[in-house]
């Protein structure tokens, strides 16, 4: 695409406009109004190099335009988006209007793009486009999503085959795990039966086969989304019952901008786990919120499991909040509430992870081996492995198993 005009190229003169833009997978429908609300001139463009540089060029033609709303900016309007932002222009994301304003203004192209217009005008709109960066992480993470849910609706067919297909297979298969059963029916052998049994153990065979291409892709997706994850932000893949998939997705939510994310309270209502009253008489309590990213709610929701399941710290603040008679779900509600102040020092600070690198090599040098560095600080050797592979974050347990090691 041909540059955009610079700053150099607009009349200081000119009186100041606010641009809107609707965003479309062929078109984008361009809005001017100015600083009074007025609407001035709308345009329809194509999602083409060309149509970018019209799109931009009959903004500027307005007047002096500094600032655009744009739906979409991660999505249909990414194009546009980094048009404006490369010619000097301040970009805003804008969300789609509500259903009340829909109803009450109607649907059309050049509504949304007056509407996007006005958004910023008003100040209803001050976010920042997400962060390019975020694009290849967010590509990698749909592409293990889509792997593991295919994963899953394999095993799902296998187990239906099985369930009607003759005794003989059926009594053969029907008592394995899901990791013996597809390890089994990958091997297994269809000349051995009738053309019915035959065909069965076919599909049976090739499903087994789906199933580990998916798990083998899943994991290598995996293996990437921590090294991108961890070279944007290191501090909160470190963090306790933080994995690849949960870090990949919280930076997906906050866009790898920090400028996004105005406070905590806001981060935690756009992760849906601000607390929403919901009080009756005499009655005084709160509920989970069912607003917000609920992809990002999820995360956090797996995050509590895990510390609630293994970290010292959270199960006995669980065990303190049942004592008072709360329920599972009030207790629940106030962890992701915590976990989101968390995860929001994570990604608006810059937090490095103590380097654990250098812990197995020192524990190979001394022909240590994993249990009997376990069975000193008296946790479960996965728990040693963790930490030297920097998988699990633990200062306390890092800076003792160095000194011991140094020691030994």
């Amino acid at each position: 695409m041909t540059a955009a005009p610079g700053d150099d190229d607009r009349d200081d003169g000119a009186e100041e406009v606010i641009g809107g833009i609707d965003t479309h997978a062929e078109t984008i429908h361009v809005a001017v109004v100015s600083v009074l609300g007025r609407e001035i001139a709308d345009a329809e463009f194509a999602t083409t190099p060309a149509g970018y540089r019209a799109a931009y060029d009959f903004l500027n033609s307005h007047g002096a335009i500094e600032r655009v709303g744009i739906e979409g900016t991660s999505s249909y309007g990414a194009g546009i988006a980094r048009a404006c932002a490369a010619g000097g222009l301040e970009v805003r994301e804008v969300l789609r209007p509500d259903k009340t304003v829909r109803r009450r203004q109607g649907k059309s192209d050049p509504i949304d793009a007056y509407h996007a217009a006005r958004a910023v005008l008003s100040g209803r709109a001050t976010s920042p486009p997400k962060d390019e960066k975020i694009l290849g992480l967010r590509a990698l993470h749909l592409a293990r999503r889509s792997a593991v849910k295919a994963r899953t609706a394999t095993i799902h067919q296998i187990h239906q085959v099985l369930v009607t297909a003759p005794d003989s297979i059926r009594q053969k298969y029907r008592s394995m795990t899901n990791t013996k059963l597809v390890t089994a029916l990958s091997r297994s052998r269809t000349t051995r039966y009738d053309p019915v049994g035959a065909a069965i153990m076919r599909a049976l065979k090739d499903l087994a086969a789906r199933h580990e291409f998916l798990t083998s892709q899943a994991a290598d997706l995996e293996r990437d989304i921590r090294t991108v994850a961890e070279s944007m932000n290191p501090g909160l893949l470190a963090a306790h019952g933080v994995g690849p998939d949960t870090a990949a997705q919280l930076l997906i939510t906050a866009g790898a901008n920090p400028d996004r994310l105005s406070n905590e309270a806001s981060f935690a209502a756009l992760c849906g786990t601000a607390p929403v009253p919901a009080s009756s008489g005499k009655t005084r309590r709160y509920r989970l919120s069912r607003g917000g990213d609920r992809a990002a709610n999820n995360a956090l929701h797996r995050v509590a499991l895990v510390r609630m399941s293994s970290d010292p710290t959270t199960r006995a603040y669980v065990q303190r909040q049942r004592a008072r008679g709360r329920s599972s779900k009030e207790i629940l509600r106030t962890l992701k509430r915590a976990l989101a102040r968390e995860m929001f020092k994570y990604l608006t600070r810059v937090v490095t992870a103590p380097a654990t690198a250098d812990l197995r090599p020192a524990r190979q040098a001394k022909n240590i081996t994993l249990t009997q560095a376990a069975a000193h600080f008296g946790v479960w050797p996965m728990h040693i492995s963790t930490i030297e592979r920097g998988t699990r974050r633990d200062d306390d347990l890092a800076r003792a198993y160095r000194q011991w090691l140094q020691a030994a």
